[in-house]
């Protein structure tokens, strides 16, 4: 899903987009975006141009000698899906908190499975399940905490790459970053590139995407909770 832009004149008065960022709850993120799926494409991808599942894709394809098995979180009706296709990625798998959307990316025909999952309880998948994974538009505002990004590496393989697209806005406020700086300190992976480019824009909102290596030092057996 989608990341929840802050407030303010560059965002698109109409639609569903500028009132993402006021979702503080759980039961308030499932209703919206179950409000949401069936405009949410044409919304996002098509009048506002959203160019982070592209630059990820491209980022995933450039950093990793192998394809392999990806896990799209957070993948929403799956844009993130079918830019990783279109780069060679077909072995694919897709998780999000909500089952319209997860129905919306089911139609595309892109995932081998999908379930569903809240990221910040954590995926419920075996560590090191995957290859590698993305996470486009996930991490935000009132919805998935920075710190839920362990669970997401801890889901690939030691060695294994994990791609992160998210907005200027939430970049900012510096929980991410930060949280960037205590993974690499606590040795679960390495931050190999963060890159400053487009996010949405059709609303002029610009994002970064972040590469990271998990590390092999981390255990091989690890349930997520």
């Amino acid at each position: 899903m989608l990341d929840h832009p802050v407030d303010g004149p560059d965002l698109p008065p109409e639609g569903l987009l500028g009132t993402a960022y006021n979702l503080e709850t759980g039961e308030e993120t499932l209703a919206h975006y179950q409000r949401w799926a069936a405009t949410y494409d044409q919304e996002v991808g098509v009048d506002n141009g959203y160019a982070q599942p592209a630059r990820c894709a491209a980022a995933l394809d450039e950093a990793t000698d192998r394809p392999g098995s990806v896990l799209d979180v957070g993948c929403g009706t799956g844009l993130s899906g079918i830019a990783l296709r279109d780069v060679g990625f077909t072995d694919l798998d897709g998780c999000d908190f909500s089952p319209p959307m997860l129905e919306r990316a089911a139609e595309t025909g892109v995932y081998r499975r999908l379930f569903e999952a809240d990221l910040n309880a954590g995926l419920g998948i075996q560590d090191g399940t995957y290859d590698h994974a993305v996470a486009v538009g996930v991490f935000s505002f009132a919805h998935i905490r920075p710190d839920a990004l362990r669970s997401v590496i801890r889901a690939v393989r030691p060695g294994g790459t994990v791609v992160v697209g998210l907005n200027d806005h939430f970049w900012d406020v510096g929980t991410f970053p930060a949280e960037l700086d205590a993974i690499e300190t606590d040795g679960l992976a390495s931050v190999v590139s963060r890159e400053h480019g487009e996010h949405l824009p059709g609303a002029d909102i610009m994002g970064w995407v972040v590469v990271l290596v998990r590390s092999g030092r981390a255990a091989a057996i690890r349930i997520d909770p």
